[in-house]
């Protein structure tokens, strides 16, 4: 891993564990969906010699986070729906990581980068600058933030959050 990556992922790493998701850090030796990260009842379990992407690990807590809290202890067994994450539950974890890159001050390409998102990485780094948040029905509907601050200022609005776990 690179000295800027390092950095990235001891800021990433901090954030996560900070707002209440566990890090293990053990051999993975199965194949991973995402390389060196595996997502079991409700942590984020990470071989630090097989990461590729320190983002990744946003986009992992970010599935944990928008998972309703009795679900996340079965993430990762049998007991958790097949369906799960669905379609939904993606869209809203692709936003919920970048509205941690905006508090981190991480540049978009740390989540979202070339080896990701099926070759869409770099269109939804063009729809979430422009403002263009893609899921924030949902994401808001969660209780997570609001969509607007409908000119009250002491409302935060996207891409800041209201609360980081649903």
């Amino acid at each position: 891993m690179m000295h800027h990556q390092q950095k990235e992922l001891n800021v990433i790493t901090a954030f996560i564990e900070e707002i209440g998701i566990d890090i293990i850090y053990t051999a993975l030796n199965e194949p991973c969906f995402l390389p060196g990260l595996k997502l079991y009842r409700g942590r984020i379990l990470v071989d630090k010699s097989k990461l590729q992407y320190p983002g990744d690990l946003l986009h992992e807590a970010g599935h944990i986070a928008v998972t309703l809290e009795a679900q996340r202890p079965l993430i990762g067994t049998p007991e958790m729906p097949e369906d799960w994450p669905s379609a939904g539950d993606e869209i809203v974890t692709i936003l919920w990581s970048y509205a941690a890159l905006q508090k981190l001050n991480l540049a978009p390409e740390v989540v979202f980068h070339e080896n990701g998102y099926k070759n869409q990485s770099k269109w939804l780094i063009e729809q979430f600058e422009s403002k263009n948040y893609i899921g924030l029905p949902l994401l808001t509907w969660m209780g997570l933030c609001h969509e607007s601050n409908n000119e009250d200022s002491s409302v935060p609005a996207f891409p800041k959050m209201i609360k980081w776990l649903r």
